[in-house]
């Protein structure tokens, strides 16, 4: 084989960095071009033309694909085709396949975004991902199984955020399986001990199963976290007029431990917070209860007059409040 002189070497070389450079020159116009596409987009986007939006989103990609420009265009580009998605004409092919296309970005935006170490980044590839779960939901595709394992990825890049866990436990209590549900609340509840919206999220799936008892377990778990809380002994007064208001199937006996529970936790609310409106109208509630289940007259109109009293203080809150003369 003959070997090449040091001039031919030369050229070739020449031509490889001429070949370099036209791909980097490619590459760089290619970018800028992506750029601007995406400013273009951002402005439509921000005018709700989604139409438009999708379209310039579409262009920074195809523009630019691999650059981190085009990873937040695919977020932007799933939203703006789901935001044109309409469920009212959900079995449309068109209308259809805005959401088979938002799908399919919202999953190649999580998958670029979630491992940035940009924490823009790392917020649109959250956002990617609950999109994704809201598109799996019933008002669309309503195909729980493809969002169960989204959701689960979700925990798995933040395990100490409770709200990754309420969205897998409404998948499993819609899907009927009970056990999982409480799972993973009570997985939240270890994950974020001190959060109040842990225990009221478990007290409200305790309370749609019927199980009071662990209902108000969870709503008094809540208030020894927040000893000088108000809303959280008043929360518990609610749910004990509640249970003793609208449980027929409870004896006067029950009823009357329900109420009494009930004016202790309002009491307590109102020590913390004399003014309260909302406390001092559920005392009254209570009041009205008990009168109800007293058996002697006397007794039941004095419960009945400082009920009103109750009352009419309230509503002097309430227009104190209106007219901005509250302390």
């Amino acid at each position: 084989m003959r070997s090449l002189s040091g001039a031919s070497q030369a050229w070739i070389a020449v031509l490889a960095l001429g070949s370099f450079t036209s791909t980097v020159g490619c590459a760089k116009v290619g970018e800028i071009q992506g750029k601007k596409a995406f400013k273009a987009a951002n402005a439509a986007y921000q005018q709700q033309d989604y139409k438009k939006a999708s379209e310039y989103y579409a262009d920074t990609i195809a523009a630019a694909p691999d650059t981190p420009t085009a990873n937040q265009a695919l977020f932007f580009l799933g939203n703006s085709l789901d935001n044109q998605y309409k469920p009212s004409k959900k079995g449309d092919a068109v209308n259809d396949a805005f959401l088979t296309r938002a799908v399919d970005n919202y999953q190649k935006a999580a998958e670029r975004l979630s491992s940035s170490a940009d924490p823009a980044d790392k917020k649109l590839g959250k956002l990617s991902l609950e999109y994704l779960v809201a598109s799996y939901g019933a008002d669309k595709l309503n195909d729980p199984a493809k969002a169960e394992p989204v959701v689960q990825r979700m925990i798995q890049l933040e395990p100490t955020e409770p709200s990754n866990y309420f969205a897998l436990a409404k998948i499993y209590e819609d899907a009927g399986a009970y056990d999982e549900a409480e799972k993973m609340l009570l997985q939240a509840k270890a994950a974020k001990p001190n959060e109040a919206a842990v225990y009221m999220t478990l007290a409200g799936y305790y309370n749609r199963q019927g199980r009071f008892d662990k209902t108000i377990e969870a709503l008094e778990e809540r208030a020894a976290k927040e000893p000088n809380n108000a809303v959280a002994f008043y929360t518990i007064a609610t749910y004990y007029w509640d249970e003793a208001y609208r449980d027929f199937k409870l004896k006067d006996a029950e009823k009357k431990d329900f109420v009494a529970k009930g004016m202790t936790a309002v009491d307590h609310a109102l020590q913390i917070k004399p003014d309260d409106i909302d406390s001092t109208v559920y005392k009254g509630l209570l009041l009205r209860l008990q009168a109800n289940l007293e058996k002697d007259p006397a007794k039941q109109q004095a419960l009945l007059k400082e009920a009103q009293g109750l009352s009419e203080k309230a509503n002097t809150m309430r227009k104190a409040k209106a007219s901005g003369s509250a302390p």
